[in-house]
């Protein structure tokens, strides 16, 4: 039967923030109502959401009927003797705050460490401050994490693609930039039309990160058995992008002409999402049958991961900043045990040279320099 409850308008939003000593990343802003209902749908059960969320069982059904009455719809079904379970509108709001979250999360994450940045001073006398433009990255977020609690180093990072974030760099918008290119790219690749104009020897150094695995994030089981580029263009799986000027745009690209597909011959080659977890979640969602992604993103929302190619994350500065406090204090922090440690332990993450400065000419072949 259909709903004949008066529309309603939807609610404001309103954000706020809190001081922690630990940061939980997953979801990023949290909502009393929203945080109810995923303990719920977990549970199967009012009084065990209660207990996971540490409240009374009381305070939650109260919770519960003045929300409905706030949004005007019922967001439980009980039936006797069955478990609870979320209803259609329960469901439906569930599903538009993750996805918006999985879309918003580099913003909020840009926006949570610009606060963070201008706060560190006032209680860290020894803090440092490296502002870093870089294609996201869950490596790079746990880094930042570890790197302001065990080493008062703060990064100020701004997630954006990969181009877009050496552009900053160049135009002295940010001290590091953070980029991502297939381990080996050949002298003709997309890639090396992409960079080559960016990242000039003598001006820039590189510095090792990371490997991570990139590959198809599908649902789980991968019921398409999708395997390959070709496998989804052969049977027109639903795809999601990611926009122009990101490294993973480009990788795609590179794989495609490595398959001899046209990006045409891809469903859903224009549609694009922000994030590596952005496009996880529209899978995870039945929005889309595949996207090209991290192992740890797939991971992280359920999904089954193809692997198809180890690529390495690297960081990029000025030569005139490399030896400056913060890079500096960077670079020895990525080469500790602690931070070895750490990356070996996220999905599809290995440890590469991690705080060492490298030689273009061996991580971008382009580059061809004579021995002296």
């Amino acid at each position: 039967m259909p709903d004949s409850t008066p529309s309603i308008a939807p609610p404001r939003v309103q954000l706020i923030y809190q001081f922690a000593q630990t940061r939980e990343r997953t979801p990023q802003l949290g909502n009393p109502l929203l945080d109810l209902l995923q303990a719920v749908r977990q549970h199967g059960s009012i009084s065990a959401a209660a207990r996971q969320l540490g409240l009374s069982y009381r305070h939650v059904w109260g919770q519960l009927k003045e929300w409905e009455a706030k949004v005007g719809h019922e967001l439980l079904v009980w039936d006797r003797g069955q478990a609870a379970r979320l209803s259609p509108f329960g469901d439906k709001l569930l599903w538009a705050e993750r996805m918006a979250q999985a879309r918003l999360a580099p913003q909020i994450e840009a926006l949570r460490a610009e606060l963070e940045r201008a706060l560190a001073t006032v209680f860290d006398d020894q803090a440092q401050v490296l502002s870093l433009h870089a294609s996201h990255d869950d490596a790079l977020a746990r880094l930042q994490d570890l790197a302001a609690t065990q080493a008062s180093l703060h990064l100020d990072i701004h997630f954006t693609g990969s181009v877009d974030a050496i552009r900053a760099l160049n135009e002295g918008r940010c001290q590091l930039a953070g980029f991502h290119t297939r381990q080996q790219p050949g002298r003709q690749t997309l890639t090396a039309r992409t960079y080559k104009p960016l990242l000039k020897p003598g001006k820039h150094k590189v510095i090792g990160f990371a490997l991570r695995w990139m590959g198809l994030m599908v649902a789980p089981g991968n019921p398409l058995h999708l395997h390959t580029l070709t496998d989804a263009a052969t049977l027109q799986a639903r795809l999601v992008n990611r926009p122009l000027g990101t490294g993973t745009r480009v990788l795609l690209d590179e794989l495609l002409g490595d398959a001899r597909l046209a990006p045409e011959a891809l469903n859903g080659y224009q549609n694009v999402q922000p994030s590596h977890a952005a496009v996880a979640q529209a899978v995870a969602n039945g929005q889309a049958d595949v996207g090209l992604g991290t192992q740890s993103a797939a991971q992280s929302a359920g999904l089954a991961f193809v692997p198809l190619v180890q690529e390495r994350y690297q960081l990029v500065c000025l030569k005139s900043a490399l030896d400056t406090p913060p890079v500096a204090a960077l670079r020895a922090w990525l080469a500790s045990a602690t931070w070895t440690r750490e990356l070996a332990s996220l999905p599809g993450y290995a440890p590469d040279s991690s705080g060492t400065v490298q030689a273009m000419n061996k991580l971008l072949p382009w580059w061809a320099f004579k021995t002296p």
